[in-house]
């Protein structure tokens, strides 16, 4: 299903047995199940089919080579199923602690690991905006290991906008960037923050930095020049964890002595690897 195709419908596919039973697990209501040719004998496919059946899915089985054509993987899953789509509107949510917002991202791979990151560090949301690949992309779907059904995800059109609506909401904006930000371990992540990724070859724009709040730099002393866009997302997520985490348990916020101040608006590359980026399907 094409990007076009899945928000005219909106509607997407997930491929697998895992990936369907994680969905459903969740709350999702599948709409509609395609069984391989050859599998629907299989225990795990007959109970998941089953299951699709019990929420009111359609269930049909396909005929030999038809899942071959259709299937977005290398090896063929034994179901397809269409699931409807499980994005919000950020005004729906309410008391922001920590969001994830992907300006320009473009991997799908990449976008399902920050989902998968944010989805195990309990943040309140994952915004897509910009040129950022389709969330329900099969293969961001995939690469998310099902946290695109877990963390509340929010689908915007431009940067100025989702980051705009941040700021009346009272949340931080701290972009990530591979050198020259606030050094992450001094900053405060016990506030309410929302970290800023961009896009894998050319970083966030001097039109995005000039709309954040202050910019955050994993320090680096061995030879890579930067961190994937993904891995920067958990260790950023998780330092706010481990923060609050501590102050929950009634400790001092282990930061820095110093108070991070405002970065100065200024072209920075983001805090990914310099490779050439994914187009979006």
């Amino acid at each position: 299903m094409k990007r076009s195709a899945r928000w005219a419908e909106r509607a997407f596919v997930v491929e697998g047995l895992e990936l369907t039973r994680t969905a459903m697990a969740s709350g999702a209501v599948p709409e509609v199940m395609f069984i391989a040719s050859g599998t629907h004998q299989h225990r795990g496919v007959a109970q998941l089919a089953s299951a699709a059946l019990d929420r009111g899915a359609k269930v049909f089985d396909l005929a030999p080579g038809v899942a071959e054509r259709v299937s977005d993987t290398v090896t063929p899953q034994p179901t397809m199923t269409v699931f409807p789509m499980c994005d919000t509107a950020l005004s729906a949510l309410e008391s922001l602690t920590l969001v994830l917002v992907c300006v320009d991202v473009r991997d799908p791979g990449n976008l399902g690991t920050i989902l998968r990151s944010a989805a195990a560090a309990a943040a309140d949301a994952v915004i897509c905006c910009g040129t950022t690949v389709d969330p329900f992309n099969p293969k961001a779907v995939r690469a998310s290991a099902g946290s695109i059904f877990h963390v509340p995800l929010v689908v915007m059109g431009s940067a100025g906008e989702a980051l705009g609506a941040l700021r009346d909401s009272g949340v931080r904006r701290v972009g990530a960037t591979v050198a020259g930000g606030e050094d992450y371990l001094a900053l405060d992540w016990t506030l309410p923050t929302a970290i800023v990724l961009g896009n894998e070859a050319t970083g966030l724009g001097s039109e995005v930095i000039e709309l954040l709040d202050g910019l955050a730099t994993i320090p680096m002393p061995g030879r890579a020049e930067s961190l994937n866009v993904g891995m920067a997302a958990a260790v950023l997520c998780f330092e706010a964890v481990r923060q609050r985490r501590c102050a929950a348990a009634g400790g001092a916020t282990p930061t820095a002595t110093r108070t991070p101040g405002t970065v100065s608006a200024s072209t920075m590359p983001a805090m990914v690897e310099p490779t050439p980026s994914e187009a979006s399907a």
